[in-house]
């Protein structure tokens, strides 16, 4: 069977020891289960695709135009819907669930997730710039000094570094390695950081 993404939710982090006594950081993920919301086919859309749902919820958290989508697969509400493309939609079908058994320990994942907002930040958080002399007179200890030249241009360039919002942007880790996988409660463990905080959605897809 075709191996297509898997919307969960990040546990949070921890450490297990191998056998030789080294501490290995790790990252808990609940997974699934996922269901099939929507097949999407060359003849009808132009492209092969796969629409899945996650997270049961109340009817009264949706819309309505929202219900009716998931009502033509005969599923309940599910709050998360993400689309991945596959190669063919024959082996698929409208309301199957997908979940980690296809996953083994070993396999290598790419693990997509919001990172953690960091609000409104200076030139040393956001751009690792370095900060200014801290003695003989300096009052440029964390400014950012000249940003542009004078007569000419006399503009400052789209693009330049400089302070703002910072975090909350899609991050993706690619080739996480499964250390371990617990199959009757939708929980994989996976070695290194995963983007967001503890409770977030991130998505995986398997090499």
């Amino acid at each position: 069977m075709e191996s297509i993404s898997l919307i969960g939710t990040k546990i949070g982090m921890t450490q297990i020891f191998n056998k030789q006594g080294s501490a290995i950081p790790v990252t808990v993920l609940q997974l699934g289960p996922c269901f099939i919301t929507q097949i999407k086919n060359i003849d009808s859309d132009g492209y092969n695709a796969i629409q899945i749902g996650y997270l049961k919820v109340p009817t009264k958290n949706l819309s309505k135009p929202e219900l009716g989508h998931l009502k033509k697969s005969g599923l309940t509400a599910l709050k998360h819907l993400q689309e991945h493309q596959v190669n063919s939609c024959n082996e698929f079908k409208l309301g199957q669930n997908i979940n980690i058994n296809e996953l083994k320990i070993g396999d290598l994942i790419d693990i997509s997730g919001k990172s953690i907002g960091k609000g409104f930040t200076g030139y040393q958080k956001r751009h690792n710039f370095s900060r200014g002399p801290m003695s003989h007179g300096s009052k440029n200890h964390r400014q950012p000094g000249s940003i542009g030249a004078g007569t000419t241009p006399g503009r400052v360039f789209p693009g330049k570094k400089m302070a703002g919002r910072m975090g909350s942007n899609k991050v993706t880790v690619k080739n996480l390695q499964i250390i371990d996988i617990n199959t009757k409660e939708h929980l994989v463990i996976v070695k290194g950081s995963v983007p967001g905080k503890p409770g977030s959605i991130i998505s995986i897809k398997r090499k």
